[in-house]
């Protein structure tokens, strides 16, 4: 509703808001709703829906790809919404690796990076929080039913609500969760950027969010079973740290498990990082560059070749 509002408190107090500290409240609030409906969806599809009689039986999970699918649509509709709250402040990137990427290739100011990181990683630790706080009864009774390791009582099922971690194919080792992750987020920064490109066929009026989380859906369905498709370092840290303190002890940090992996919670952070970097290089030398050639000479296509897409407004 396009209404003009009355702030909730007098203009004077809001002023502060006006500029990088509006940004990073709107940074937080937006990664805290990515978190929440995000690790929402993992909750009710790993604790939720067996503790409360809707699947075979109290531990019976990802019986079928169909809960894959609720967790990655879960995601994406998680990404969408948190846009549509923060985008008109902050920009929305709700994720470091596309605060890295925008900083490195496209003017985004490098003071503002470390307050817009924390504000992420604050947003991600509060929306786990809130997870757990509505799930913590699913997920004790699932834990208590489930037999096989533990530590501290929890298991590695209900860890991955909140945290990722690479699938026993790997054996432990680094490079193979490492390369996912760049190559997910690669993916991620490169689609992102080509959807926000008004030069190029950029999505119109506000559907952009709604695209962004279509985008989260790819990755989370071609490349989200090697590691989880964290992409995002805020949003697996966040909730990393969360469940460190909750009990999960050495499964969180570190990230350790016996015989399976150790020392794994640098690898969804430094894997996004260096993937949305290559991203946002990539998009820029193969399609980037030849549409600002375009607009510097003010040519038009040549017959046959895609050009922008102009509404009635535009031409």
């Amino acid at each position: 509703m396009a209404v003009e509002n009355p702030p909730l408190v007098r203009p004077s107090r809001l002023r502060s808001r006006g500029g990088l500290f509006g940004e990073c409240l709107a940074e937080f609030l937006g990664t805290f709703v990515l978190v929440s409906f995000g690790c929402g969806s993992v909750a009710t599809a790993v604790a939720a829906l067996p503790g409360s009689g809707r699947t075979a039986g109290p531990t019976t999970i990802f019986v079928a790809a169909g809960d894959w699918l609720l967790i990655t649509w879960g995601w994406a509709l998680a990404v969408a919404f948190g846009i549509y709250v923060a985008g008109g402040v902050s920009g929305a990137h709700l994720n470091p690796a596309v605060t890295l990427a925008f900083a490195v290739r496209r003017r985004f100011p490098w003071p503002k990076v470390p307050s817009y990181m924390l504000s992420q990683l604050v947003g991600a630790f509060a929306g786990a929080a809130l997870v757990y706080a509505v799930y913590h009864d699913a997920i004790n009774t699932f834990d208590r039913a489930m037999t096989g390791p533990k530590t501290n009582g929890h298991t590695l099922a209900t860890f991955s609500i909140f945290g990722t971690f690479p699938a026993q194919y790997f054996h432990g080792g680094v490079w193979g969760p490492l390369v996912d992750q760049i190559v997910g987020t690669a993916f991620l920064v490169m689609f992102v950027v080509a959807v926000v490109d008004l030069r190029n066929t950029a999505v119109k009026a506000n559907l952009g969010p709604l695209v962004i989380g279509f985008v989260v859906a790819a990755v989370g369905m071609s490349y989200g079973a090697n590691a989880g498709y964290a992409i995002n370092p805020a949003r697996d840290f966040g909730p990393r740290l969360f469940t460190w303190l909750a009990g999960w002890q050495e499964l969180a940090l570190p990230g350790t498990l016996a015989g399976s992996f150790h020392d794994y919670f640098w690898i969804p952070i430094v894997g996004p990082l260096v993937g949305g970097v290559i991203g946002v290089l990539v998009y820029d030398l193969f399609i980037g560059d030849v549409l600002h050639i375009r607009a510097q000479s003010n040519a038009p296509p040549e017959p046959g070749q895609a050009g922008p897409v102009r509404t009635s407004d535009e031409e």
